[in-house]
């Protein structure tokens, strides 16, 4: 398995990450916003048999990824700097829905996967505020794709962003501080460090995962992991 993260992750984080598969230590220069630079949910959209990616992407990572047999289709939109160019591939996809922000999608996931019902959600960082799960089961740290989704009869848990940590920003959100890998839950941080780490606890074992804490500290958010 191929773990995407950022290299900026807690030392300790990534010490045990490496223990689960090869990790790969993501970053840009002079694309986007510092804060998220190194983020793999700005910069690529994994589905179950391929990989969107940016095309402006770092081309090491691009070849590595070829190297390792990774399915990869080249996006549309170059990220950039702004919202509309750094949202484009920060998208929710479950077996039948996408979730985002529509006037920010990325064209190349429309195509593609069109014959899903669209979920549109007013926060364009969806990916990051959003972590979905088997059943169409989600967790989330926005309260307004809370309230989207129970109106389609979804179950959904919300976790404040108060108490996660993006360097650069008053906050971060819960999506960029988790991977999924099967019925595996890797968390950037320890539960006893959230106020609602205990609730986290319950619903994922409720729904049949098994969490695995990456470090002894505060929720971090680093854009996701990403297990291929």
């Amino acid at each position: 398995m191929i773990i995407i993260h950022d290299k900026r992750l807690p030392e300790e984080a990534v010490k045990n990450l490496n223990k689960h598969g090869k990790c790969l230590p993501f970053y840009t220069e002079n694309i986007t916003y510092q804060e998220i630079a190194g983020h793999p949910d700005i910069f690529f959209f994994p589905t179950k048999n391929f990989v969107i990616v940016a095309p402006n992407t770092p081309q090491q990572f691009i070849n590595y990824l070829k190297d390792k047999k990774i399915a990869l289709k080249i996006g549309n939109t170059p990220i950039g700097n702004q919202k509309e160019n750094s949202t484009c591939y920060n998208v929710v996809m479950t077996e039948h829905y996408i979730i985002h922000n529509k006037k920010y999608t990325e064209a190349s996931i429309l195509e593609n996967f069109g014959n899903k019902t669209f979920i549109h959600v007013n926060q364009a960082y969806t990916r990051c505020s959003l972590l979905p799960l088997k059943n169409d089961t989600f967790i989330t740290s926005d309260k307004g794709i809370e309230r989207a989704l129970s109106k389609h009869g979804l179950n959904c848990l919300h976790i404040s962003p108060k108490e996660i940590l993006l360097p650069g920003y008053p906050h971060g959100f819960i999506g960029g501080c988790i991977g999924v890998s099967e019925n595996t839950v890797f968390l950037i941080g320890h539960p006893k460090h959230h106020s609602e780490g205990e609730k986290l606890e319950s619903f994922l074992q409720d729904n049949g995962y098994n969490l695995v804490s990456l470090y002894d500290g505060t929720f971090f958010d680093g854009g996701g992991l990403f297990c291929l």
